[in-house]
């Protein structure tokens, strides 16, 4: 298993090509978006990732990562191309599924296919039953979590699923030293799996069923959903009773068996504003409690700012301050960020000037540069300048803030970075 192919250069596909090719497999990183091809040809990176750019065009000066549109012969296929879900909350496997039958053709007895890409239970079924319609040929087994002999001698491809778990930021890092979960369409499946992944992972590997494995990482993500939830409907509940939440939430977690998580202004982010929602579609009757939270969190940046315009209706034209506009603490990312959504809608209407501050950018988003009354600055312009002052992101920058400076100005906090 020397030679392997990574389908989707995004922030995973990327992360494994460089990884593998470092360590001496030969990568063929596939994506559909010419620039992407590009860049990583030339030896950079198209994604932020602290030390990205190095490890690139480490694997590439190394002869071992070529990036094409077009899939090649390999041993092992890895899919990373991400799974969306429509404006109505509909799972959309367009991408799966194109990826699948680009590989079909390449496919040879012996091949492993490893699906990375998060997935609502049932995908790896249904990408063993494309392979079965394209690859008659071939055999495919079924999805079997008990030990059974392997019938397939000759003929027969491996189909596992391994979820990724890492963080943006420590994505290279966390690659290799986290643990992972494999799970196989059959048992000999999940061991050709492991016996690639132990060849640069140093976390522990644990084998399960295709489908346990594909529910497991959704289970993760909407986990921290559901805890996020309860401390966010927690501010919305002291605000009601004219309690201080961070103080509530500081001492109820010095009992032994209670911690709570902080809230915030909403969720951001690939995994958890999408994950639970794979789980609520496959049991849209059992799922109560993870649908509500998604809502809850969803429903944050409008009360965000609905507090806002409160506070900004005592001033006559007032000059608003964000600080933070990426959806995680020190980081750039802006994917689906509450932040971004909560400076949108307050941009709506040109009713006020908006002073955004964010360190980690050059430029403002697309969604936001069309507004005439949303202007990047730094922090102490944004300081100065300002009537009110909302915090939208803990970022380490902002932790330093004098606000005894700034005593005239009205702030709303939602992170309790400053209480």
């Amino acid at each position: 298993m020397k030679k392997v192919c990574v389908l989707g250069l995004g922030y995973i596909g990327l992360s494994t090509a460089c990884l593998l090719a470092i360590e001496g497999f030969k990568v063929n990183g596939v994506d559909i978006n010419a620039k992407v091809v590009e860049i990583t040809n030339l030896g950079s990176s198209h994604i932020q990732e602290p030390k990205m750019d190095f490890f690139v065009e480490k694997a590439v000066q190394s002869g071992n990562l070529v990036a094409s549109f077009e899939p090649e012969p390999a041993d092992v296929f890895i899919i990373t191309v991400p799974i969306s879900l429509t404006q109505g909350r509909v799972i959309d496997l367009t991408s799966i599924k194109a990826v699948t039958r680009t590989i079909a053709t390449h496919l040879i007895p012996g091949n492993l296919v490893i699906v990375e890409s998060t997935s609502p239970v049932g995908t790896t079924e249904k990408i063993a039953g494309w392979l079965r319609e394209w690859r008659p040929d071939l055999a495919v087994p079924p999805l079997s979590s008990v030990d059974s002999p392997d019938t397939y001698t000759g003929s027969r491809i491996y189909l596992a699923h391994c979820p990724e778990r890492v963080l943006p930021g420590q994505i290279l890092k966390e690659l290799v030293d986290n643990d992972r979960i494999i799970g196989g369409i059959d048992e000999p499946s999940a061991l050709k799996a492991q016996m690639f992944y132990k060849k640069f992972v140093q976390g522990g590997i644990s084998l399960t069923d295709v489908r346990t494995a594909e529910l497991t990482k959704l289970v993760e993500n909407s986990f921290r959903d559901v805890n996020i939830a309860f401390a966010n409907e927690l501010s919305l509940i002291c605000e009601k009773l004219d309690t201080n939440v961070w103080e509530v939430v500081k001492l109820a977690n010095r009992h032994p068996r209670v911690n709570i998580l902080q809230p915030g202004p909403g969720v951001g982010g690939h995994c958890i504003t999408r994950d639970p929602w794979f789980i609520v579609s496959s049991a849209p009757d059992k799922t109560r409690l993870i649908c509500t939270a998604r809502i809850i969190n969803n429903n944050m940046p409008d009360y965000i700012v609905n507090r806002i315009k409160e506070m900004a209706a005592h001033f006559k034209h007032p000059v608003i301050t964000c600080l933070g506009l990426s959806y995680k603490a020190d980081s750039g990312e802006l994917h689906e960020s509450p932040a971004v959504k909560i400076v949108q809608q307050l941009g709506k209407g040109n009713m006020c000037q908006i002073l955004a501050v964010e360190p980690h950018i050059k430029t403002l988003p697309d969604e936001l540069i069309k507004y005439g009354n949303i202007k990047l600055v730094d922090l102490t312009t944004g300081m100065e300048q300002a009537d009110l002052i909302v915090l939208l992101v803990n970022h380490r920058a902002f932790m330093n803030v004098d606000l005894e400076m700034y005593g005239e100005k009205a702030v709303l906090d939602t992170r309790g970075m400053w209480r």
